[in-house]
């Protein structure tokens, strides 16, 4: 639950940032008007994302057990592969991220295209929610489908929400490059262990070679464990004594992925993400400079607050000669 509820908080608070430095600058912009339009791209991107998570888990009845341990395995990867790509996407964008909204929503007034404003509301927040919904979908399948993972999503969701709106009124500062770090490095371990349940998948459906297949090293005509498993069978066998119905089992699954038995490609597959996208992680976290990361830290981390000040004040000038013209 804690695992999820993290998740849920992340990634729902990087929605929200979103939508209130858009709902901020169109009001400092006076142009509420199209704030409809913002909200039904929003929830047409939230849309999205409860109809993945719904044809994911209830079209997998439908499918063989080697249908489902293969779609999703794959699902798992895809997952893996998108938290990736967002983690350093973050941390490559984070300080320019209010400035790159604010754009877009230049953009899509001065076209005066009715869709404008709807395509960026729902673009904005869809890669967050499909991301989302995609992780959370291969933990709560690693878990058992038990719904103390989707219950601590959500909660992470609503909390984020509430955080989004302090923000947004400028009644909360949020240290934007110290959240995204941390998590981000969180996020890091629960991908890997994402990444070594989709491998388990991938092996009990034949796809990849691993202890259920013939490629299995036998000892004692079961599948052998420990070294004399090497590389195919089982790197460690725990289940005799740790119970994987247990609170402790269930934590350390949901968050670092480990489970009483994994295979030898679990394990390998798993180290080998967590030394590769932490070190690269960490490295790019250390050789930004620590003045520079100080100076975008506090713009970012007051941008929606600035924008929501603006707005009571009105906008200036050349925001009016700019944006004077009129959504069709």
């Amino acid at each position: 639950m804690l695992a999820s509820f993290l998740i849920g908080l992340r990634e729902g608070l990087e929605a929200a940032l979103v939508i209130g430095i858009l709902v901020a600058y169109l009001t400092q912009l006076e142009r509420r008007d199209v704030l409809p339009r913002l909200w039904t791209g929003v929830g047409g991107a939230i849309a999205l994302a409860l109809a993945i998570g719904a044809f994911f888990t209830f079209g997998a009845y439908a499918l063989t057990f080697e249908a489902q341990e293969i779609i999703g395995g794959l699902l798992s990867l895809l997952a893996v592969a998108m938290v990736t790509w967002m983690i350093f996407w973050m941390q490559n964008h984070a300080r320019t991220l209010a400035s790159g909204l604010r754009s877009g929503v230049d953009r899509a007034i001065a076209t005066g295209g009715l869709w404008g404003i709807v395509v960026l509301g729902f673009v904005s927040v869809a890669r967050e929610g499909v991301e989302t919904t995609l992780l959370l979908w291969s933990m709560v399948q690693s878990l058992g489908n038990r719904p103390e993972a989707l219950v601590g999503a959500v909660l992470g969701i609503l909390c984020a929400a509430v955080i989004g709106w302090f923000v947004a009124r400028g009644m909360l500062r949020l240290n934007l490059r110290l959240f995204f770090t941390w998590t981000g490095a969180f996020l890091i371990v629960v991908a890997a262990g994402v990444l070594a349940y989709g491998i388990g998948d991938l092996q009990e459906a034949g796809v990849l070679p691993g202890p259920n297949t013939v490629l299995a090293p036998l000892e004692g005509g079961a599948v052998a464990v420990g070294w004399s498993g090497f590389p195919f069978g089982w790197a460690f066998d725990l289940t005799s004594a740790v119970d994987p119905t247990s609170p402790i089992a269930a934590l350390l699954q949901a968050t670092v992925g480990f489970t009483a038995r994994m295979s030898w490609l679990q394990v390998i597959a798993w180290v080998l993400y967590v030394t590769a996208v932490g070190t690269l992680f960490l490295a790019r976290a250390l050789t930004a400079s620590p003045r520079a990361a100080s100076v975008h830290t506090d713009a970012e981390s007051t941008a929606v607050e600035s924008a929501h000040g603006e707005a009571s004040s009105g906008p200036s000038s050349h925001s009016k000669e700019t944006h004077e013209r009129p959504l069709s």
